[in-house]
């Protein structure tokens, strides 16, 4: 299943693809995800960034005056989402594409000239400064405090998962302003510079050798009251809301997954099992099939989710269902081409007859990350129970 058949998106999806093939570069498709390596692939992907803005593959639903476009709607956003994926090329940072819509839908006449023709040109990076060591799947209980003292505030405290952290030059703050107000409604969102004197960003170092997470840490940072994003306590709503933006990227993990099982079934031709190839082998061929099915079955899954996200009437557990899918199989189809692989397959790129270069490996590495990021598995299972299924709330 494939979303949007309709003539008009198809003739867009085959426009989109021919975009792609003509004039991506060659940047690593984990560049999108995680952060960039080193800074010539970082600028690489900040340009591809700004191409990709001025063709209007992204950027549609912002304001006219900042380069939107009213031809375009949210289906539109899902084909370009999937076509990225299927051509493994990245899309827009995370972080850029959050804080772009929470100073569209949030931000002041000021904010949003100041700040969006520069993410829109690819001359701004943006971080999430959201989840905390005891503030993550539950995020409303946030420690990190910023006071206000005549027009500034001063904000103390700590970040972690925070993806780009090292490279961003803005990071999107959550900070509880109102320590006495219920936790949902003390919290604030600001505009963070992320050069300002009292910021500081530790990367940390991953089992996939690179750095796409960091700790940051804030010692008495000043941030001026315009900074803050909407109302005073109005940061958990804005979170939510632009968190929901997320929703027409969906599309593109189906498909990452339909190209993992092509994966599977090359990998399985190439290697061997007990002297003859492991793709004729009834278990192993079995289990690809089993992996396809699932992979159809979450693309059912997802693309009814889209449908009634579209119609407004998605329910609070359909992403979770679908988070939980993904996240579950791409771990275990990772974990299995690791084990297909025997030897060679714990082997990391730019080891001799290491398996297509190290792929694998690193999927299976960061595998695990996808089922923490965005909540985790216990946490959309808790989900899925309590309001999907209105079982009792878990004792916690």
């Amino acid at each position: 299943m494939e979303y949007g058949m309709g003539p008009e998106l198809e003739a867009f999806r085959a426009e989109v693809r021919a975009f792609i093939a003509e004039h991506a570069p060659p940047i690593p498709p984990r560049a999108g995800v995680r952060s960039a390596e080193n800074e010539a692939e970082l600028k690489a992907l900040q340009d591809w960034t700004a191409r990709l803005f001025e063709a209007g593959y992204v950027g549609a639903d912002w304001p006219a005056e900042f380069g939107g476009r009213e031809d375009r709607s949210a289906e539109h956003a899902i084909v370009v989402g999937e076509e990225l994926a299927r051509a493994a090329v990245p899309g827009v940072p995370s972080g850029n594409a959050l804080a772009s819509h929470a100073l569209i839908h949030y931000g002041t006449d000021d904010q949003r000239r100041r700040h969006l023709p520069e993410i829109r040109a690819g001359r701004q990076l943006w971080c999430q400064l959201f989840s905390e060591p005891g503030a993550g799947s539950d995020l409303a209980s946030l420690r990190t405090r910023a006071v206000l003292d005549g027009d500034t505030y001063t904000v103390n405290g700590q970040k972690v998962w925070t993806t780009d952290g090292h490279w961003a030059d803005y990071g999107y703050l959550l900070a509880r302003t109102d320590a006495d107000a219920p936790k949902h409604k003390g919290i604030s969102a600001f505009i963070l510079d992320m050069s300002s004197p009292g910021i500081t960003v530790r990367p940390l170092r991953e089992l996939t050798g690179t750095s796409d997470f960091n700790e940051v840490f804030f010692d008495s940072v000043e941030v001026p009251a315009e900074a803050m994003i909407g109302e005073p306590g109005q940061g958990w709503a804005i979170a939510n809301a632009t968190l929901g933006h997320e929703r027409t990227s969906v599309g593109a993990a189906v498909v990452k997954l339909r190209l993992a099982i092509d994966g599977l079934v090359a990998l399985a031709s190439d290697v061997t099992l007990d002297g003859r190839p492991a793709i004729e082998s009834d278990r192993v061929r079995d289990r690809i099939g089993e992996f396809s099915a699932e992979v159809e079955a979450l693309s059912a899954l997802t693309y009814a989710n889209l449908t009634r996200w579209l119609r407004g009437t998605e329910r609070m557990h359909d992403g979770a269902m679908a988070k939980l899918m993904f996240s579950e199989l791409n771990l275990e189809m990772a974990r299995f081409a690791v084990e297909l692989g025997g030897e060679a397959g714990v082997l990391v790129e730019g080891d001799p007859g290491v398996l297509d270069g190290g792929r694998w490996q690193d999927e299976w590495l960061y595998a695990r990350a996808y089922t923490i990021a965005g909540g985790s598995s216990e946490i959309m299972r808790n989900l899925i129970a309590e309001r999907g299924l209105a079982l009792p709330r878990d004792r916690r």
